[in-house]
């Protein structure tokens, strides 16, 4: 028996799916603490976020959800607590160095595997942390190669989440099938503009008048998965592309950590190439 979970339905929209759904919650004396929901009228997808207490088996209200939805409905109920994710970086420190902080202060929902990177610059900075750090170097490995060494090292973890902390290699199709709607990357810049390398420099150039970071889903489209977290802050004409990047970091960490707060809560819903996000 469990007391709380967040219960995430995705399916057909259909007339009454909240009734039903609240009816199966009251019928068994649970309380509903939050509940959020939204209809895509041009997919006609039906996606609801409710939050209930009480006593309940999981297996068995899963089961009467099921009864009570269209066949093809998702149904998830999730307990309430810390994810378990792997870090993945290369030799830029300012997203890693927020993401351990958050997680020494018990405020990152979510617990820390380890950290894997291509290069060893940031093994210290880790292991002060007392987080496990694993250096897979890159060269002279051909990227398939490369990417088996890392599948090997981070699948001896449970983990339901990767984070690119400003990993700055392209990953194959391969790897992103194996671990699809997992792995979590942040990019700087306000995708979809500039997309690939030198985003900074790409918009000194373009003479824009403001900046951003994109925290989204790692698919086989290069910084086109679907979008979790966006942010941005005004620059001008002072400002050489090396200062754009300079307060750049700042938006990145901020947005990476906005994105990861809505994952480990249960909040986020991809739909199609787009999110839904309560």
């Amino acid at each position: 028996m469990v007391e709380r979970a967040h219960v995430l339905i995705e399916c057909e929209d259909a007339k009454g799916l909240v009734y039903k759904i609240s009816k199966i919650f009251y019928d068994r004396g649970l309380n509903i603490d939050s509940n959020r929901e939204f209809v895509d009228k041009e997919h006609k997808r039906f996606f609801m976020r409710t939050v209930i207490s009480g006593l309940f088996e999981i297996s068995e209200l899963e089961d009467a959800l099921a009864s009570a939805l269209p066949s093809s409905a998702k149904i998830k109920l999730i307990e309430p607590k810390e994810k378990e994710i792997i870090v993945m970086v290369t030799k830029e420190s300012h997203a890693l160095g927020d993401i351990l902080i958050r997680h020494a202060d018990g405020k990152l929902g979510a617990k820390i595997q380890c950290v894997t990177g291509n290069h060893d610059r940031l093994r210290d900075l880790v292991e002060r942390f007392d987080i496990p750090f694993y250096h897979i170097a890159a060269e002279g490995l051909s990227r398939e190669a490369h990417e088996e060494k890392v599948m090997e090292r981070i699948n001896g973890f449970s983990f339901e989440y990767i984070v690119l902390a400003k990993y700055m290699r392209i990953l194959t199709p391969k790897f992103v099938k194996a671990y699809s709607q997992k792995v979590i990357n942040i990019h700087h810049s306000f995708l979809p503009a500039f997309i690939g390398a030198n985003p900074y420099k790409q918009a000194f150039e373009r003479g824009v008048k403001i900046i951003g970071a994109t925290a989204h889903y790692v698919t086989d489209d290069l910084d086109e998965g679907p979008i979790i977290a966006q942010d941005t802050i005004p620059v001008n004409h002072r400002l050489t592309w090396k200062d754009m990047q300079d307060a750049g970091r700042d938006v990145e960490k901020v947005v990476l950590s906005r994105a990861l707060s809505l994952l480990f809560q249960d909040r986020v819903f991809v739909n199609g190439n787009k999110t839904v996000i309560f």
